[in-house]
């Protein structure tokens, strides 16, 4: 297969770069069109209790969506201002789509008690269909907004979601912005030539593009989260920059051995191009653990970002051979073994050590990554609301003005009980004494719903303590819970259920496709403990900033008690999927040497010696990529972010620089062990690279 794409490339190569130009530009024309479609309800769960009942209330209860416009900055009791206040209130009311817009200066709870604030509420009518939805939104908004006040904002409900959803593609805009100039800047200095630079980008490019297409597509059949943006465009530039570079420095190696730019480039293919295939596919099944999980927002980024990953893998093997075939004479070949001994000497020198002092360097290293990752056993997770933003967004002060005024857990979402028809009276004024003010009214069938409020945030400790507790109290009757504490509490409990069988479901499909790769069995499970400390680590740090705040605020960002609850699993499937890379990475090169040389302490140092250097560079340039979107002040991707620049970084050196060789030389000639049945499938049906026969050569050796 590889073979025959190559040659399909390096035949028709301006059908081949047709093809994707058209391509790219269907994913900016018509893939930028998911910026509209982005969803903030990430905490809903098919299936579950939450949203069972409010599935049962939307059918007996409907209710439209609300946002909340806050006046602050002057006393509000001032004849002009209320004027103005009430004049606003009485237009709001006329735009159609708006059920209701209570008096703020007649309704109890409305004007805070040092009279310097106010809020209106605004509930929209049930049904409106999206397009209509956003038209009254936005109508009811920009009037509130014309209130001549020091401080007028106006948020929450879906406004909440629109705004998070420019700010995501504002932030995707800048961190572009951002990266690709740096990442330009070191592919030059990696290939010293502008033409070589390019190329990685290139293909980048092609890789956003099928970000953007892949999101839009997905959007036709599921909600896509609005962190989805950032997160695929974060890893389809990443890897697509990698998968490019790990191929140039093939090239130019096969360069060396032939004048001829085709056949370089069919060699290329056939040999980092095999690598190149088997790195995607193990990064998709990497994030086909998401899969295992009902949440629609897991599913929706599991398929999107694989997705991704094939776009740029295709990319890496189709559109970058066609490239080479027409511009890659004008690139020079790498340079000559005895001219790169002293680039291959330093990670040469770093293996031997690390198999050397195997037992210290494993003695050192390990316990080092499991303090770091200490913090991760007092991890929580949150819904999280308006103070993920930067303190500048509208929502953000919308959110930092009612809690300067107001009392406590004013505009908290209420733990919302539906009570079926057959419950008890004592069962019910049970679950309504568990909270005070609790709000009770009929429903059309005979139930009720009671609306509980607790104190702090809607998905605190002491919210989703009170779902626990109605739970409890309810016994055998037919009682439900929802709202967003409960959405929580379901969330975790989903993830707790369905993470075993997530992992099993990667671990099995690592195990697989690493075992047609090397032939061992011993390599994978290898594979897998090293990559689970790595990551361990950086969650660990995530979790020290984030949660308890610790340097937070370098970052711009504080600590909120939890991490946003799309932060962990996501930086667990895509770094595990990288750390997967940057291994198949070494590990063909180490293959490459023991098949040639038979010496396997030999082989371990020669393959760090050749991939070191591809390695660390493409480290370096994904580190840059994933920092970039730490720029943009969004909580969720900043965790996002940080956790996935540590991982890198951690895996391409900590990792791979000394517990690799130093695991290695503990396994000795047993790490490419598989029992004789095995060995014998891998022998008739294990894929392996058609390369011709090249002089062998010169090894750096280092000290």
């Amino acid at each position: 297969m590889l073979t025959a794409l190559s040659r399909t490339a390096t035949r028709r190569p301006l059908t081949v770069m047709l093809l994707w130009g058209l391509f790219l530009l269907l994913g900016f024309g018509l893939g930028t069109g998911v910026f509209a479609r982005l969803s903030d309800n990430v905490p809903e769960v098919p299936g579950t209790e939450s949203e069972s009942a409010a599935q049962y209330l939307d059918e007996l209860d409907p209710a439209g969506s609300s946002i909340t416009g806050v006046v602050a900055g002057t006393p509000v009791s001032e004849p002009g201002l209320r004027a103005e206040v009430e004049r606003a209130v009485a237009d709001v009311r006329e735009v159609a789509g708006v059920a209701a817009v209570p008096d703020p200066y007649v309704t109890p709870g409305m004007i805070a008690e040092d009279g310097r604030a106010l809020i209106v509420p605004v509930t929209l009518e049930a049904g409106l269909e999206d397009d209509a939805e956003e038209r009254t939104l936005e109508a009811a908004a920009e009037r509130i907004r014309e209130i001549d006040a020091p401080d007028v904002h106006v948020s929450g409900g879906p406004l909440l979601g629109l705004q998070m959803g420019e700010r995501a593609q504002e932030d995707v805009k800048n961190a572009e912005l951002i990266s690709l100039p740096v990442v330009l800047a070191l592919l030059l200095v990696v290939f010293g030539g502008l033409r070589s630079a390019l190329l990685p980008l290139v293909v980048a490019v092609g890789g956003i593009a099928g970000a953007f297409l892949a999101l839009f597509l997905f959007s036709e059949v599921t909600d896509i989260s609005v962190y989805a943006i950032q997160v695929t465009t974060m890893l389809g530039l990443g890897l697509a920059v990698d998968y490019a570079l790990l191929m140039l420095v093939r090239f130019r190696e096969e360069r060396r051995h032939t004048g001829d730019v085709v056949e370089a480039v069919h060699r290329t293919v056939a040999a980092a191009g095999r690598t190149v295939a088997f790195s995607g596919l193990t990064v998709a099944v990497s994030l086909t653990g998401l899969l295992v999980f009902p949440s629609v927002f897991l599913r929706s980024i599991g398929l999107a970002v694989a997705a991704v990953v094939v776009i740029d893998m295709l990319a890496a093997l189709t559109l970058l051979p066609a490239l080479l075939a027409r511009f890659g004479g004008r690139i020079p070949p790498a340079k000559t073994p005895e001219d790169g001994e002293a680039e291959g000497r330093f990670f040469a020198r770093v293996a031997r050590f690390a198999a050397r002092r195997k037992v210290a360097v494993l003695a050192v290293v390990a316990p080092l990554l499991l303090v770091l990752a200490l913090p991760v056993s007092g991890m929580s997770i949150a819904v999280g609301d308006a103070r993920q933003l930067p303190a500048d967004s509208e929502a953000r002060q919308l959110q930092d003005t009612v809690a300067a005024h107001f009392p406590p857990g004013t505009g908290v979402s209420p733990v919302v009980v539906a009570v079926r028809p057959g419950t008890d009276a004592a069962t019910t004024d049970r679950l309504r004494a568990l909270a005070p003010d609790a709000e009770t009214r009929r429903l059309p069938d005979g139930g009720a719903v009671i609306e509980l409020r607790p104190p702090g945030e809607a998905d605190g400790a002491e919210a989703t303590a009170l779902v626990e507790r109605v739970r409890e109290a309810r016994g055998d009757a037919p009682v439900e819970v929802t709202g967003t504490a409960a959405r929580l509490v379901d969330f975790r409990h989903m993830l707790a259920e369905r993470a075993p069988w997530a992992a099993l479901t990667v671990l099995a499909g690592i195990v697989v496709l690493l075992f047609a790769f090397t032939g061992s069995v011993l390599l994978p499970l290898r594979t897998v403990v090293t990559t689970l400390l790595s990551l361990a680590a950086a969650l660990g740090v995530v979790v020290w900033v984030f949660q308890d705040g610790h340097l937070a605020g370098l970052l711009g960002a504080e600590g909120l008690g939890a991490l946003s609850l799309t932060a962990p699993p996501l930086i667990i499937a895509i770094a595990f999927g990288l750390a997967m890379d940057y291994e198949l990475f070494i590990l063909a090169r180490m293959r490459e040497a023991r098949l040639r040389s038979g010496d396997d302490r030999e082989a371990v140092v020669t393959g760090l010696s050749r991939s070191g250097r591809v390695v660390t560079c493409a480290a370096l340039l994904l580190a840059v990529v994933f920092a970039a979107f730490m720029t943009g002040g969004f909580s969720p991707i900043l965790q996002i972010g940080l956790g996935l620049t540590l991982a890198v970084l951690i895996d391409a050196t900590v990792v791979r620089m000394l517990l690799v060789p130093a695991t290695m030389a503990l396994l000795g000639r047993h790490a490419w062990w598989a029992p004789a049945p095995l060995r014998r499938t891998h022998d008739r049906f294990g894929l392996r690279e058609e390369r011709p026969e090249q002089p062998r050569e010169k090894v750096p050796t280092g000290v």
